[in-house]
């Protein structure tokens, strides 16, 4: 063969194999993922969350250090932390944010209308103001929602059926989020078919609520319902002694509480949405969009109660309620 021949070869498959080198190194190409938690970063519930996220990915084919790089920021309920991580993310410039809870959505919709966003633990999306619609969410933003308002009712059913000579329920929310103030409207709709009164107690600091559950303990035959949002996570070992200290039947909306000494909960498998959510961002990594994927409902409720606390509080659980219950802790 030629010299001029053999060069003109070997150049020849050199550059046919140029395009498939080139697309093997963008196929490597490392991703990144921002994850803001409405939790602190040694809280073992946001970590278990955090962990099955991380868990679905990799099962997806996502490996830290290899194809993606994840930063974590941890807000602990702070919403000036929130505001802060929230910007240190998108400058970050991710491919795709994981919002866990409402507050990280707010503070991240404040940094960025352009980044995708995937919520999860999130019970108002629309009136939030997060998404469009839950069918067509038409932004940046789409995730899983934890419930529907009228599960407030469920919570209520539940602490009559655990406690029936409740007359009195002390109903905690977070005023400065639009599902605070929602499901315990769905609850005082639903409270004079049980012939019970409800009282709102506002969870904005611990002195706040140690004072109002004291004075609602005050008169007898009450209850407390603790419904979902940032300030119930921060301060839910506070709910759990306080309901304990004052002898109120307590019903949540997670496990957590359940699992911590509280009498029983009734929400959905958070876990099972985090790993939902890993699917989500697995498809905006390959190209989708946070518009035209709907925003989601919970598949998996549970059913828990803890029959030491019930014990203590002189209760006697049906055995209706417990051949119920998705677990039992003894």
């Amino acid at each position: 063969m030629k010299r001029r021949e053999f060069i003109t070869l070997i150049g020849g498959a050199a550059a046919a194999a140029w395009p498939v080198a080139a697309r093997a190194q963008q196929a490597e190409r490392i991703r990144r993922i921002g994850v803001l938690v409405n939790t602190a970063a040694n809280n073992s519930v946001g970590q278990a969350r955090i962990g099955a996220f991380q868990k679905r990915l990799h099962q997806l084919g996502w490996i830290e250090g290899h194809n993606v790089r994840i930063e974590y920021r941890w807000t602990g309920g702070n919403a000036d932390d929130a505001s802060k991580y929230a910007a240190e993310l998108v400058a970050l410039t991710p491919d795709v944010i994981l919002a866990s809870a409402t507050s990280t959505v707010v503070a991240l919709q404040r940094a960025t209308r352009t980044v995708p966003i995937v919520f999860t633990i999130v019970a108002d999306p629309v009136g939030a103001g997060f998404v469009d619609s839950l069918a067509r969410p038409g932004g940046n933003v789409t995730g899983f929602m934890t419930f529907e308002f009228g599960i407030g009712g469920k919570w209520l059913a539940l602490l009559k059926e655990v406690a029936p000579g409740t007359t009195r329920a002390a109903v905690l929310r977070d005023p400065t989020i639009s599902s605070g103030l929602g499901l315990f409207g769905a609850i005082q709709t639903a409270a004079p078919s049980f012939a019970v009164e409800v009282n709102a107690v506002n969870m904005r600091d611990a002195g706040e609520i140690e004072r109002a559950v004291a004075a609602f303990a005050r008169a007898p035959n009450g209850g407390l319902i603790a419904t979902a949002g940032a300030a119930a996570e921060v301060h839910r070992d506070l709910v759990i002694s306080l309901a304990a200290h004052h002898k109120l039947p307590a019903v949540y909306y997670a496990r957590s509480f359940v699992a911590a000494g509280g009498l029983a909960s009734y929400g959905p498998d958070f876990d099972d949405q985090h790993q939902r959510a890993a699917e989500y961002v697995d498809r905006i990594l390959k190209g989708e969009k946070p518009a035209d994927l709907p925003v989601q409902a919970p598949t998996k409720y549970e059913l828990i109660v803890n029959l030491k606390t019930a014990k203590a509080l002189g209760l006697e659980v049906p055995p209706t309620l417990l051949a119920r219950a998705d677990e039992v802790i003894e």
